[in-house]
């Protein structure tokens, strides 16, 4: 039972931490504008793929969890 509770906890700091970046996310500037993310509009269709804004956070991540890790 204890291993459940650690992972419990972990859960929950971690959805901690989520919430807070949605709700500071849009006072971010670079954060979904950088170059090489895709963003294509027409008429009646926008397609936005965040590719190198994706890879940045992927990387801040496996940092921060190799941190964890040790």
């Amino acid at each position: 039972m204890p291993a459940i509770g650690k992972i419990l906890i972990f859960a929950g700091v971690i959805l901690i931490v989520a919430g807070l970046v949605f709700l500071f996310a849009d006072k971010i500037p670079f954060l979904g504008r950088l170059p090489g993310d895709i963003y294509i509009k027409k008429e009646r269709f926008s397609f936005y793929f965040p590719i190198t804004t994706s890879i940045i956070i992927s990387i801040i991540l496996a940092i921060i969890f190799s941190l964890f890790r040790k």
